[in-house]
């Protein structure tokens, strides 16, 4: 059995005001491309297809064209619902995808049974049993009590997610057992596991209640499929639990982790082996931090190091002293001619650190950290009152967070 497991495409992105439209056209043709060429015969989108609860068209028109070469590659589709996705955008043509050998499932709805999927190998048998997990909402699995301590708040999430993973996992062997099948169990995940590394245009899902799932806490599948951060990672180190990472770069921090889509080799004895496929890079981007006198050199070895017919898009940090209000004049004069565009400008004192608090502007932040940093500007309030409050947010933006997706 040969799956492709990949994740948070986020379809509609907005990157500073430019449209990744090209881009994710380019990936998905590349992705055609592997099926074809590996012969994969299941490929598992673990959450976040789209970037927003309410995707524009061309990015609705990518999806269904992509439901439409798959089935003619002869591949099943498998599409998780994640963080960013809405369960009823998913689910609104779940049953009519289904014709096509797709299968969506967009939220935690319904028993334990019908969270199991045969994967099919391309002569129609059994390759696997899936245990299709989307992202689990925290209302879903617990109830919110109020003046519950954070800590048995996190300890209730934890225990009401790796309960519906265990009921799940426990299906898919009863299943195996019941039709006698010999085949590996593969799992899927959209959530932020220990030791994974959120990048910035990673949102938090258990706002105030939970930071990471424990590994250890995930049923005994033959390989689990994860979603959610943006950068490859073994989970624990571990082979078999994984995230794919995302297929492009969605904030200018993820430049220096590769791309890539897994492909996984499962038999009846297991998991065989896990291979990266890397991904192209279909729009350069770039990150210059440099004193205003190295400013021009900076810009032209970036610009000289672009392939022709190629323009990258910036971020960059000029460090210097000194009062600089004409900053944006002097850079875009010193554009003119080079294959750059620069989507985000800021500058930096050289007393100063890298990213000082009083430099980094609103899409540096979460809206727990402008709070946080609201809190701390208020007279008047101890550090009980300032968690308390902290605490209220918390839920008011989950719900907000949930509410639109």
């Amino acid at each position: 059995m040969r799956l492709l497991h990949t994740s948070d495409w986020h379809l509609g992105q907005h990157f500073f005001g430019k449209s990744r439209q090209h881009e994710h056209a380019a990936f998905l043709h590349w992705l055609l491309a592997q099926v074809q060429q590996h012969a994969i015969d299941a490929v598992i989108v673990a959450g976040d297809v789209f970037d927003t609860a309410s995707p524009p068209s061309h990015a609705r028109e990518a999806y269904h064209q992509l439901v439409l070469d798959m089935h003619d590659a002869g591949a099943q589709l498998v599409v998780l619902g994640g963080n960013h996705d809405s369960p009823a955008v998913l689910g609104e043509s779940r049953q009519l995808l289904a014709r096509l050998h797709t299968r969506v499932v967009p939220s935690l709805d319904g028993a334990a049974a019908e969270h199991v999927l045969a994967l099919r190998r391309r002569d129609g048998s059994t390759g696997a049993l899936l245990c299709a997990i989307p992202f689990i909402r925290a209302r879903e699995v617990r109830q919110s009590l109020p003046g519950q301590e954070a800590e048995a708040a996190r300890q209730d999430l934890v225990a009401g997610i790796a309960g519906h993973y265990a009921a799940i996992h426990a299906a898919a062997v009863a299943l195996r057992d019941e039709e006698g099948l010999q085949v590996p169990i593969v799992a899927t995940g959209h959530l932020t596991c220990v030791g994974a590394k959120r990048s910035e245009s990673v949102r938090e899902i258990y706002v105030g209640a939970l930071s990471a799932f424990p590994a250890d806490a995930f049923p005994p599948a033959d390989y689990i499929a994860l979603g959610h951060i943006h950068r490859p990672l073994k989970v624990g180190g571990a082979e078999h639990i994984r995230y794919c990472g995302s297929p492009i770069a969605l904030g200018f921090d993820e430049l220096d982790s590769p791309k890539q889509v897994l492909l996984v080799e499962l038999d009846a004895d297991g998991l065989q082996a896990v291979t990266p496929l890397p991904v192209p890079v279909f729009q350069p981007l770039r990150r210059i931090s440099t004193p205003l006198a190295g400013l021009e050199r900076a810009l032209a070895e970036v610009g000289a190091g672009l392939q022709p017919g190629q323009v990258a898009w910036l971020e960059l940090e000029v460090v210097d002293d000194a009062f600089l209000p004409d900053l944006p004049a002097r850079v875009a004069a010193l554009l003119e001619g080079l294959p750059l565009e620069v989507l985000r400008l800021r500058r930096r004192r050289a007393s100063q650190p890298a990213l000082a608090p009083a430099l980094q502007s609103l899409d540096e932040l979460d809206p727990q950290e402008v709070f946080a940093r609201r809190l701390a500007a208020e007279d008047g309030l101890d550090a009980d009152q300032q968690q308390a409050l902290q605490g209220c947010f918390a839920q008011v933006l989950a719900t907000v967070q949930e509410g639109g997706a």
